[in-house]
This record gives C-alpha cells, structure tokens and sequence, in this order.
C-alpha cells in the first residue's frame, strides 16, 4: 500500500469512526432511539379472579404460555348464522362510521407518503424574463430591434434538507404510528359494529321467542278460559272465577302488540346502523346453542397485540415517543443543500443561445437564544408523553375488567341455563296438572293462574338469560379484539 493510499484510508477510517460514534452519541441522547413498550407495565392480573369451570374453561396466564385466544378468530367462523352473516357484510359495506374509519386510514397514509418524501430533494423551476426598450431621447423607430433589450433564465433549482439529528426521521415514525393508530380505529370501529349488529340480531331472535311462547300461552290460557266458563255453567265454578280468567287471558294478549312493537324497535335500530329506511330484517329461528362451551380467552398480554382500543392507547404513546424526541433534536443544528442550475442569455439579445448558470449553497444553522423555548418545548414533550404512557396503563386496565366482567356474566348464564330448564319442565307438568283438577272439581282456578303464570315468568326468564349469555359471549369475543376478515 502506497502512503498515499494509507493516508487516504487513515482518513476514510477516521470518518467512520467519527460517525459511529455520533451515531451512537445520538442514540444515547434520545434522537435515533425506537420506541418500545414499557417493562414496567401492570399486565399481570388483568383478568382478575375469572378461572375455569364447568360450563365455561377458561385459559388463562397460569395455564398456558401462548396467547391462543377466541379473538383469533375471524368473525365469520365465530358468527356461523347465514343470515347473521349477510347482515354483518352489509353493515360493514354501508354503516357511515366505517366509511369515515377508512377515509382516516386514508389520511394518515398521505400523511405518511409525505413524511416520507421529505428526505428526498424538493425541485423547482423559477422562470423569468424581461423587455427592456433602450431608446434614445432624441427618438427613434420602435420597429428598431436594436434599441430593445431581452433577458431570460431557465434554471431548475434544488433544495434538500439534510436529516443529521433526526428531525425527519422522528417526523416520520410520527406519522407511521399515526397511521397504525388510524387503522387501529378503523377496526375497533369494524369490531364495535359487528358486536352491536350480532347483540341486535340475538335480540331480535329471543323477542321471536318470546312472542311464540306468548302466542302459546294464550291459547293454553284460552283453553284455562273456556274450561272456566264451562264449569262455571255446570254450577261447579262460579262469576268470579270466570272474571279473574278472563282479566288473566286480556293481559297476556295486551302483551303480544307490545312484543311486536320491541321487535319493530330493533329491526329499526339495525336499519339504522345500515343507514336505510325502516325495514323488516330477515333472520332465522331461534337455534339452541350458538356458542361453544370451551371458550379460550388466552393470556393478558394478547389484549396488547388484538385489541384494537389498546392499539390505539400504544401507537399514541409511540407517537409522544418520537416528538419528544423530535423536541431533543431541536437543540442541534440544521443543515440544508441548495442549488441552481440552468440557462441565462447574459447578452441581451435573441440570437444568443444563453450561457450556463448554476450555484450551490449549503446552510447549517445552529439554534442560539432559544434554550429556554427549546428546553420548555422538550419538558411539554416530555410530559405529554407520561401522560400517554398512564392513559396506556389505564386502558389495558379497563380492557382486563371488561373481559373479567364478560367472563363472569357467561359463567353465570350457563350455570343458571340448566337450573332454568329443570324449572320450566316442573312448571309444565305442575301448569297442566292443575289444570286437569280443576276439570274435575279437586282445586281452584286460583292454584291454576297460578301456575300458569309460573310457567310464563320461568319462560321468559330462561330467554332472557340466554339472550345475556349471548350477548356476555359477545362482549368477550369483542372486549379480546376480536371481529377480523
């Protein structure tokens, strides 16, 4: 190796050694650092005291070591119910929220493309041109080319601003966590929807339900009624028997309008997350289980990667990350490129091709006078990113408290289903044995409204902690983030 090329090479390893360490330097002050979570995150817990059961297994953190949970499941293996299904694509394709969601999405990729774009070199091309008339005072002929001056430049000028200390870097990491957040919301707003179509659907299944097992008892009551009358006739029964029937039937067909008002309610709720006019919805019958009893939750920590309200609590705290840092690169100075070149006709005249033109300029400006602005900005920064970080905390809070609601509200409707059941089928065999004394003159018709409305309460009851079984099943599948393609 020649001394020349030792020299050469000295210096070469000189610069490098040079820019590693301001590299490092630069990481170590907080400009170049990448966000990353918190270690010292409460994430233990989140569930609370919700563990396994007979009708419900849970998997929790103490179990298993994945974070396998119903949330990976897409929306269409979750809710099988073709008619369901077909609903659920239409709220999603028409609901105006979604729509504003995706056009959120939009923006915040533009706003990415830009942050982008700033590294590179912004170009312009600033024309100009000039007429000139040199004509002498004593006058002359405007027709004379030579008393006329023309001037003209066509440069193309060049800028590029140079990211040394990370301001565009961290301008960009901004915008990239402020389009996850953005997709975040689009879709915690996709699985909001497809929890509150599925809770309506549900609904509108069990009030079906309810108005079948109205129509059935009035006509059981219908025959209580007729039986009544008929005793009443052969001087067994008497006036007031036959009134207190016949006030017990009137009431029971007051009650089937009102159940078709509530189902004409929430056809129309489900119209409105639709966006159309009020209109009947097609549904299926009531089926007898929708749900699996083995319901994997999975372990706290898949609320951070799933959830999308948590998503969006993060990528926030991303975002105060990088202006914080953005705040500590203002204290550096800024270097920015500039250049001209183009073509000028220096002599005045037409016939001149031009001369060349070009110019470059390089700037570094160092902030002075301005740390006492500069540190306030970094303290705001600062203190706006710890409160991002709290509002993390508090949302995954939250979300642990909403699943362990979830999960103890589906552990107490299954375990009340099967009591239900076992009372039900009591209260027929006790409704319609009463009935068959009173016929033959051994009880009153007293025991048999009685037993009746018994059964009628039992009836509905059982549906209604079905319909909260369904809708706890839903609220968990939604509160783990479930609800993707």
């Amino acid at each position: 190796m020649t001394n020349m090329n030792k020299i050469h090479f000295c210096r070469l390893l000189t610069g490098g050694a040079v820019a590693a360490s301001l590299a490092v330097l630069m990481t170590g002050c907080g400009i170049y650092s990448s966000y990353t979570r918190p270690d010292d995150l409460q994430v233990d817990g989140l569930y609370g005291d919700a563990g396994p059961s007979a009708a419900l297994t849970v998997t929790g953190a103490a179990t298993v070591a994945d974070t396998t949970s119903m949330a990976d499941i897409a929306w269409r293996d979750f809710f099988t119910d073709p008619y369901l299904q077909r609903l659920i694509d239409s709220v999603l394709a028409r609901n105006a929220d979604m729509r504003i969601a995706f056009l959120r999405v939009e923006e915040s990729e533009a706003s990415l493309k830009a942050a982008k774009l700033a590294f590179l070199p912004s170009f312009g091309l600033p024309l100009s041109g000039g007429l000139n008339n040199s004509m002498p005072l004593s006058g002359g002929s405007l027709t004379n080319t030579d008393q006329w001056s023309y001037t003209y430049q066509l440069p193309i000028s060049a800028s590029w601003q140079v990211d040394l200390f990370g301001g565009l870097r961290n301008a960009k990491k901004q915008a990239q966590a402020g389009l996850l957040q953005s997709q975040a919301y689009r879709q915690a707003v996709q699985t909001q929807l497809i929890a509150n179509t599925a809770m309506l659907y549900y609904q509108l299944l069990t009030l079906d339900e309810q108005l079948n097992v109205y129509i059935l008892t009035e006509q059981s009551w219908a025959e209580s009624l007729e039986a009544t009358r008929a005793l009443m006739e052969a001087g067994v029964g008497n006036t007031a028997a036959v009134a207190q029937s016949e006030g017990a039937y009137y009431r029971i067909q007051a009650s089937i309008p009102e159940i078709k008002q509530q189902i004409r309610e929430t056809e129309n709720q489900i119209c409105a997350l639709l966006g159309t006019t009020p209109r009947p919805i097609e549904r299926g019958p009531m089926p007898a289980m929708i749900f699996a009893n083995d319901l994997r939750v999975g372990v706290p920590l898949a609320l951070l990667s799933k959830r999308p309200d948590v998503m969006q609590a993060e990528q926030n705290l991303a975002r105060a990350f990088y202006v914080t840092n953005a705040a500590r690169s203002a204290f550096y100075p800024s270097l920015s490129l500039s250049g001209l070149a183009g073509w000028s006709n220096a002599n005045g005249v037409i016939p001149n091709p031009g001369g060349l033109i070009w110019s470059a300029l390089a700037n570094l400006t160092q902030p002075l006078f301005q740390n006492g602005k500069l540190r306030a900005q970094l303290k705001i920064a600062k203190a706006q990113q710890e409160e991002a970080k709290i509002s993390f905390q508090q949302t995954l809070l939250e979300a642990g408290i909403e699943v362990n609601n979830a999960l103890a509200l589906v552990q107490t409707a299954r375990e009340k289903t099967s009591l239900y059941d076992k009372q039900i089928a009591s209260l027929e065999v006790a409704a319609e044995s009463t009935r068959l004394l009173m016929e033959h003159g051994s009880t009153t018709y007293l025991e048999v409204l009685a037993a009746q409305q018994s059964l009628l309460t039992a009836q509905l009851t059982a549906l209604s902690n079905r319909l909260s079984e369904w809708n706890a099943v839903v609220t968990l599948y939604r509160a783990l983030g479930g609800g993707r393609f």
